[in-house]
């Protein structure tokens, strides 16, 4: 027999293990942690029958205060009142952005767009007392009109970059985050509440953050791990490390283990972004290399592109276009879902190279499954397996293409040792190649995940 893979359980086994400390925060199994960030309220229906039908379960979006309190006391809920019963009707789980400022309380400031970094006339972050009592008011009274409707609460978006007006300011918005928690515990003690939201992983405003005592109110530490397009999903293992260590040293007794959440995060497809292809992978490899670094919820921004400009980054960072045709992003998360529905991963294999992955994935009852791809050039590895007679696999690749590898069965024992010791080899897309010969099985690795399930007599060696 040739030795056994070494298996890696990471960071995956102990945080994973733990769940979530809240209730409606998903667990680790997929899909329940596949989320997408949207732009709409009303109808919109199309676009959610699209995102249900994708396997996608938690649905991202702005609950604007100044949209619904536009006079000073009033609220005005029926836009949320129908996204949320939309949502509902799908089984999508609401995540709802407490944000921006309202300027009846506040006032106009000069700031730098988020997006273009142009100069703009804006409403000012709520920092007088007045505004942040009004919006904690608001805030709770959101928390009491959705309770019981699942619906996960993020305290603002992005405050360590302009998204917080006139400039960032952590002292401000500590302000406004422990009003806002104290006042939708007050009306909901079970509500689900995550924080702050900060674009990429700022570890010195999220040390001034949690210093402020805010941990003892959140359910999960959200943030946006953006980077450079050089840098895949995975790169992002290293920052929640260290995230890690900062809520460990900063949450009260019983919450050093708060869940770190991708509350936000894609690569657009621009002309200086990345290919469609590469987005396409990097949509499924976020997902999985999230999870494996112990981090149960994946918000994918964005739904759809947002415009027709394909030089422009902000019009490409949809899984579908804006006529609603699928791009290969909306395939590859579809082909996540489908085939690792209920499974969960169990352990990394060791290949023997940092920049090869390959996940064992268990379910309720199931057949193991393998998720295999690589950071680097595609390449071949072996696996070594163990066989019992006939053997099949069936492999999915990443955009749902469907191959099976089917070995004859031989009656006589001198038969069905030559079965089990033959060659097969299985053609799968382009160049790819799966091998099965004898206790060794010969994968091909590109850039797109390719899930493996083992039917019946082939196995993983031990």
């Amino acid at each position: 027999m040739k030795p056994s893979p070494a298996f890696l359980a990471g960071p995956v086994a102990g945080f994973l293990a733990l769940q979530a400390l809240a209730a409606d925060l998903p667990p680790p199994v997929l899909p329940a942690g596949v989320g997408v960030n949207i732009h709409f309220t009303r109808g919109h229906e199309a676009d959610l029958d699209l995102i249900a039908a994708a396997g996608i379960k938690v649905v991202r979006m702005d609950l604007g205060w100044a949209g619904i309190e536009r006079e000073k006391g009033k609220y005005d809920w029926s836009a949320y009142d129908e996204l949320t019963a939309n949502l509902e009707k799908r089984g999508l789980q609401p995540l709802y952005i407490l944000d921006y400022s309202n300027p009846l309380y506040e006032e106009p400031v000069v700031s730098r767009n988020p997006v273009t970094g142009q100069e703009q006339r804006d409403t000012a972050s709520p920092q007088r007392p007045e505004s942040v009592a009004a919006f904690a008011r608001w805030a709770a009274a959101a928390a009491e009109r959705y309770r019981g409707r699942r619906v996960i609460w993020e305290i603002w978006n992005e405050p360590n970059i302009s998204f917080w007006k006139p400039k960032p300011d952590v002292t401000q918005y500590n302000t406004l985050a422990l009003a806002t928690c104290r006042a939708i515990r007050a009306v909901d003690p079970a509500a689900t509440l995550i924080g702050p939201a900060t674009s990429e992983i700022p570890l010195r405003f999220l040390e001034d953050h949690f210093a402020s005592g805010i941990l003892e109110y959140l359910d999960g530490v959200s943030v946006h791990p953006y980077r450079h397009y050089a840098k895949p999903p995975e790169t992002a293992a290293a920052e929640y490390a260290k995230l890690r260590e900062l809520i460990a040293r900063y949450a009260p007794p019983g919450k050093k283990d708060l869940p770190i959440l991708s509350g936000e995060w894609g690569y657009a497809s621009h002309t200086r972004g990345v290919s469609l292809a590469t987005q396409a992978a990097f949509a499924a490899r976020q997902q999985l290399a999230n999870l494996l670094a112990g981090v149960p919820l994946s918000i994918w921004y964005d739904w759809k592109n947002d415009g027709p400009d394909p030089d422009e980054r902000e019009h490409n960072f949809g899984l579908v276009h804006a006529d609603l045709s699928p791009k290969p992003a909306y395939l590859a998360l579809k082909t996540l879902t489908t085939e690792l529905g209920g499974y969960r991963i169990a352990r990394r294999l060791e290949l023997g190279r940092d920049s090869d992955y390959a996940l064992l994935l268990r379910g309720d009852g199931g057949p193991d499954k393998l998720a295999l791809w690589t950071t680097a050039e595609a390449h071949p590895v072996s696996l070594p397996v163990q066989r019992a007679g006939r053997a099949r696999l069936e492999a999915v690749a990443g955009l749902g293409a469907r191959f099976r590898l089917e070995t004859e069965t031989r009656s006589a024992t001198a038969g069905a040792t030559a079965s089990a010791t033959a060659s097969h080899t299985l053609s799968l897309e382009g160049d790819a190649r799966l091998h099965l010969e004898g206790e060794t099985l010969r994968v091909d690795l590109g850039s797109l995940p390719l899930y493996l399930t083992f039917l019946e007599g082939v196995a993983l060696a031990r």
